[in-house]
């Protein structure tokens, strides 16, 4: 019987995966959502011991978690198109990442000013204008990292970061997002996305990440 689980599991998995490559963002979550649900479903199923618990565990189990991909893949495709209206002519990039969490990526020259956590003019436009997003979005969460380059030691840059972070996240907050959507972290110099060995590479490096995700489903 654990076989015949693991056979089947992998084969939905298999099926429901193998194609994402040409799929869209919808698709893709319902893909990724069936393949996670069969392979919940078969556990189930040979943990009842009958006979064809674990083919019936994994086919529930797909039609369930196709469900639940293609509901969450569907509301934030339709934030992602928000954000991306929201910072046009910005600069700003909003991407997808593999948690299925939604990332502004922000460029270097509206970012911070060495040794600063000030927000400065052209970011405040964009967070202005993406305080309209997270509105329409009530129920989506906000973390925001902060990060600086490498000048200076941890214990300046790693409080600086933080204070970045907070900052934005004070912004946002006053003009009317609610506080308790935000989390906030600091990574100091410790994450950089280029090498600090130039002025303009430095620049990239003094930032906030941005990601909005929907809350995790209720058990």
């Amino acid at each position: 019987m654990k076989t015949k689980t693991l056979t089947i599991s992998a084969l939905v998995a298999t099926l429901a995966l193998g194609g994402c490559a040409n799929m869209s963002e919808t698709q893709k979550g319902t893909a990724k959502g069936a393949a996670i649900g069969a392979g919940a479903g078969a556990v189930v199923g040979a943990i009842a011991g009958k006979g064809k618990g674990a083919a019936i565990g994994a086919a529930v189990g797909a039609g369930a978690g196709a469900i639940a991909g293609n509901v969450w893949s569907k509301r934030m495709e339709e934030q992602k198109r928000q954000m991306e209206e929201a910072t046009q002519g910005t600069g700003v990039d909003v991407t997808q990442t593999e948690d299925n969490q939604l990332k502004l990526n922000i460029p270097s020259d509206i970012s911070f000013a060495s040794g600063k956590a000030d927000i400065q003019p052209n970011f405040r436009t964009v967070l202005d204008n993406f305080v309209t997003t997270l509105k329409n979005n009530p129920a989506t969460l906000v973390t925001i990292i902060g990060h600086t380059d490498n000048t200076g030691s941890d214990a300046i840059n790693d409080p600086l970061s933080l204070k970045r972070a907070a900052n934005t996240r004070d912004y946002l907050t006053a003009r009317g997002v609610a506080a308790n959507r935000f989390t906030v972290d600091g990574r100091g110099s410790h994450e950089p996305l280029v090498a600090n060995d130039t002025a303009a590479n430095k620049a990239q490096n003094r930032r906030v990440e941005i990601f909005v995700a929907e809350p995790a489903p209720a058990q």
